[in-house]
């Protein structure tokens, strides 16, 4: 299932894009083009003609209006998605003793139907056709018909979560979600999570075991864990379960190798 970045959506670009925010990252004498990406926030990622990638938060974005953010309550969400999303989202900001207000232990990660506008100087890239380019788990016009989820990030706990509604589109047994749409949603967890743990990576194996069916319409749960880093791999598991954690629904592995933006950008 290798998987490029990109393909993970806007969520995944931020993520890796944002940890090499604080200097600048060489990606090689070849890439002789200057090349442009935008991201769905203020930031702003440019590569030189001298093969160095900078990222800062100066660039303007490119569209005429902000893009819709996913990962933001619908009127589709049920009882279920909104008490997890209510019991995350209030732990993204906390207050002190002293009444000030300051980050707290979990970031809500924002989520967009599209991880790029435009990009040139990338062989790959150009081959995009970007006008009906879309994430997949983000192509459905129908608000609740498909993918409906959010994710957290915790840099504290090393951990990354997931409240995943499947809509009635993802059937695959009769009244079930289908198992690729289940495998869909660990990549996506797991590779964002691996994104903010070693930056731009792939996905080079993803191991899977079915334990129970998801419920059609149901809401479940999927938590990404840090296993282990050994140079360019990383190492990830996750589990998918009941909300209320009692249920254990599918367990996997993933396999992420690290790559860079230069690996992007010429294809």
């Amino acid at each position: 299932m290798m998987m490029m970045m990109m393909m993970r959506g806007s969520t995944q670009l931020a993520a890796g894009f944002g940890r090499m925010s604080k200097g600048f990252m060489s990606v090689g004498p070849s890439a002789h083009k200057r090349a442009q990406l935008s991201l769905p926030s203020a930031w702003g990622a440019t590569l030189s003609a001298n093969g160095m990638f900078s990222v800062s938060k100066a660039l303007p974005w490119p569209f005429s209006s902000r893009p819709r953010d996913f990962s933001l309550p619908n009127s589709s969400w049920g009882s279920e998605m909104m008490r997890l999303y209510d019991h995350y989202n209030n732990q993204c900001e906390v207050t002190t003793e002293s009444g000030k207000k300051t980050k707290g232990p979990w970031k809500r990660l924002p989520s967009y139907n599209r991880s790029l506008k435009y990009a040139t100087g990338g062989i790959h890239l150009s081959k995009i056709i970007q006008s009906e380019a879309r994430l997949f788990t983000r192509n459905s016009g129908v608000q609740g018909a498909a993918f409906e989820y959010v994710m957290f990030h915790s840099e504290e706990e090393q951990k990354c979560v997931c409240v995943f509604q499947a809509g009635h589109l993802l059937e695959g047994p009769p009244g079930y979600v289908h198992g690729g749409a289940i495998a869909t949603m660990i990549d996506s967890v797991t590779g964002t999570h691996a994104t903010f743990i070693s930056g731009p990576v792939m996905t080079a194996n993803l191991n899977i075991n079915y334990r129970s069916p998801i419920t059609l319409g149901g809401t479940v749960l999927l938590e990404s864990s840090l296993d282990k880093r050994e140079g360019r791999k990383t190492f990830v598991s996750c589990k998918v379960t009941s909300t209320d954690g009692a249920k254990l629904h599918t367990e996997a592995t993933a396999l992420f190798l690290s790559i860079s933006v230069g690996h992007l950008l010429r294809g």
